[in-house]
């Protein structure tokens, strides 16, 4: 394939799938600076990616693992330089698709629950809320799929307690 006719493959590829990498940008940033340069980073890791895409797993899961992989990686790197008692990720409106204050208090108290998950969780959890099947999370994250299945009962286990703590205002 001509670089050119992979360039234009790649380009609309990625206009179909952008709120998908807007979302797992999403799930780790707050600040919309941070967002985009994210945003931006996981199009590069794309991009450098896609030569390697061979067609044997959908587009979309191919996407959500490079894609999960560059933002985990990035925030990771950059909590190491800057560990602070705070949480810097937080739920953000275009995660969520409408404003916290049309939220209901529930949903607020489970998205709170989500921010105290460790990055990996968060990515399995996201996946699960996208309705993606266990077989797609499995080949997304790299695990077998009854490793996803344990994973996520625990994770729902976890978040119950947390999302208790959160509801009751510990």
């Amino acid at each position: 394939m001509s670089e050119h006719k992979q360039k234009e493959e790649f380009l609309k590829l990625i206009s179909e799938h952008q709120d998908l990498i807007r979302k797992v940008a999403a799930i780790y940033y707050k600040n919309r600076a941070d967002r985009e340069d994210a945003f931006q980073e996981i199009l590069v890791s794309l991009w450098q990616a896609y030569p390697t895409f061979r067609g044997e797993s959908k587009f979309s899961t191919w996407l959500y693992r490079v894609a999960l992989n560059t933002v985990i990686s990035r925030f990771r790197k950059a909590s190491n330089k800057v560990r602070k008692n705070q949480s810097d990720i937080q739920i953000t409106d275009e995660l969520l698709g409408s404003s916290k204050e049309d939220l209901s208090e529930e949903i607020e108290c489970l998205y709170r629950a989500i921010e105290q998950l460790s990055d990996i969780e968060k990515a399995i959890i996201m996946l699960y809320m996208e309705e993606k099947t266990y077989e797609d999370i499995a080949e997304i994250m790299g695990m077998t799929q009854t490793n996803v299945g344990v994973k996520i009962n625990r994770i729902k286990k976890k978040l119950k307690k947390i999302y208790n703590k959160v509801a009751n205002g510990y």
